[in-house]
């Protein structure tokens, strides 16, 4: 009897392992999990918030073409989300984004940023039903905001001030988040 226990249980994993390492069953499933391991991101202490110094970053609007220096952006609280489409925790924080987005998209000015083409981000945004503007970047992005792994994803205050500073998956639609915008929002330049 432990002996058939304990070949089911093998075969579970060898089950498992499979359906993680073949395409189409292995991204969903990816997903899944980082939705469920995605926790609040952490809002810094004002002593250690970064102060976003060059404003000098081009951005092309996948859906026209149009043109945005992040520039335009000062004074205003902003969202800055690096992503892919191939990216599973990407893929896992995005529909917390996007509620975030429908609430706060005349108050904040949100940015998803990808390198990918629009062959690729248009399918994945209407098969989602995401409705924000996606941007490619056009000239490099300031220091403060690189990132070597994706997502990533920057909350910055009207003064400049990244007050939020998450790297991988996270629940943006929390109440601590909205919490900290609403502060923000109330904020004077």
């Amino acid at each position: 009897m432990k002996r058939k226990k304990g070949t089911f249980i093998n075969i579970l994993l060898i089950i498992g392992v499979l359906l993680l390492l073949y395409p189409p069953t292995a991204n969903p499933i990816k997903v899944f999990a980082y939705k469920i391991l995605s926790f609040t991101p952490f809002v810094r202490a004002e002593s250690d918030q970064t102060q976003l110094e060059n404003y000098q970053w081009q951005l092309k609007r996948v859906s026209d073409n149009k043109l945005l220096n992040l520039e335009e952006t000062k004074g205003k609280v902003v969202l800055v989300n690096l992503w892919a489409t191939w990216c599973p925790p990407c893929v896992a924080e995005m529909p917390s984004l996007q509620a975030l987005y429908t609430d706060y998209k005349d108050k904040v000015d949100f940015l998803f940023v990808s390198n990918e083409k629009n062959e690729k981000v248009f399918p994945f945004m209407q098969k989602n039903n995401y409705s924000f503007e996606v941007y490619n970047p056009v000239t490099e992005i300031p220091d403060e905001l690189y990132s070597r792994s994706i997502p990533a994803t920057y909350l910055i205050s009207r003064k400049g001030k990244i007050v939020i500073e998450k790297k991988g998956a996270a629940d943006w639609n929390s109440t601590t988040v909205r919490n900290t915008i609403d502060k923000l929002l109330s904020e004077k330049p």
